[in-house]
């Protein structure tokens, strides 16, 4: 990427600065040894107006000179011709033919997104590949170019996820300021599901004491069934640098007596103990088999499409900052 260049200021981003960049590559390569059950990922956006706490990218604001915090939610960079460069490198054979992940560091639905209108071209430019796309968001734009998605799939494996960990809409907005209400994801999802799609779940992170409870996790397994959801998936909470230093911060102002918990938890470690994420793992296939959902990722691809895309699915109904003194999440009985 070139030199950032700020671009002008509009009332809806009063808090948010983009930064616009030519870039010379839209394909990462995502290297064996990530495990990942994809080889290629594309970023329209780096940083994200999700503002999620818990966001496992924020250490990666600082190789662009910003902060892993604020900078992090409010600086957004855009490359504004990533459409160009995707068409440009298929055109020579950089991509090898397997599954393209999009949402895999910062969200493609994000705010900037109805601004900059990125997805479509990309998602056009990799339909014309006969590319297999792996897509998760948290954002509800996506249902803009659910007709677009309906076009690809004869042509295209497509994996569609949803992003969505708790229900509670207080705890969402403490821990993800900007993003769209749980019940409008729940909305976005019968959508999606009456459009023909096969919705995964990527329930991640959940957050030991706070979203693990049993009736936590019981709501959001019925909610997202209920919306024609058809599998799940559970990741503990797990801390990069970065996000370790963000996230401990903010529980010590808003969580003080889970502070020591969390600190024990995750000392000298990234990710959460294994006898807890065994625990969850056994919840989780207990929750989803309750329910009728399938266990299993986004970005586990299939090499028929209709596996992911189908003719049609009946919308089943939902189930349908805190102002109080008490804080959400706190009388919640533990799962653990």
């Amino acid at each position: 990427m070139v030199d950032l260049e700020l671009s002008s200021p509009t009332p809806e981003f009063a808090h948010t600065e983009f930064h616009e960049v030519i870039t010379k590559s839209a394909l990462n390569k995502v290297p064996e040894a990530s495990n990942m059950p994809f080889r290629w990922s594309i970023n329209p956006y780096r940083g994200c107006t999700h503002a999620c706490v818990y966001c496992y990218a924020r250490g990666t604001h600082e190789y662009l000179d910003f902060n892993y915090g604020e900078d992090f939610d409010r600086q957004i960079v855009v490359k504004v011709n990533i459409v160009d460069a995707l068409r440009q490198e298929l055109k020579r054979g950089k991509w090898d033919g397997q599954t393209v992940a999009l949402g895999t560091n910062t969200d493609p639905y994000q705010r900037a997104e109805g601004r900059y209108q990125l997805m479509p071209g990309l998602l056009a430019e990799l339909g014309k590949a006969g590319a297999p796309v792996s897509l998760l968001t948290k954002g509800t734009l996506l249902s803009r170019d659910i007709p677009l998605l309906r076009s690809l799939a004869p042509e295209i494996p497509l994996d569609i996820g949803v992003s969505l960990a708790m229900i509670d809409p207080q705890l969402t907005e403490i821990f993800e300021p900007g993003t769209p209400s749980p019940s409008a994801r729940l909305k976005l999802i019968e959508k999606l599901s009456s459009a023909g799609a096969n919705v995964s779940i990527m329930a991640m992170p959940i957050i030991p004491w706070l979203t693990d409870s049993i009736n936590a996790m019981e709501q959001l397994f019925s909610s997202v069934a209920s919306a024609g959801a058809t599998s799940i998936q559970t990741t503990p909470l797990f801390l990069r640098p970065g996000s370790r230093e963000w996230f401990m911060s903010f529980i010590q102002s808003q969580y003080p007596h889970l502070l020591a918990g969390f600190q024990s938890m995750y000392s000298g470690r990234i990710y959460a103990p294994a006898r807890y994420a065994n625990k969850l793992r056994a919840k989780t296939r207990q929750l989803a088999h309750q329910h009728g959902l399938g266990i299993g990722a986004v970005h586990e691809s299939e090499k028929d499409p209709d596996v992911h895309f189908r003719t049609h699915l009946p919308i089943r109904p939902v189930n349908s900052r805190p102002t109080t003194t008490q804080t959400p999440g706190t009388n919640q009985q533990a799962l653990f």
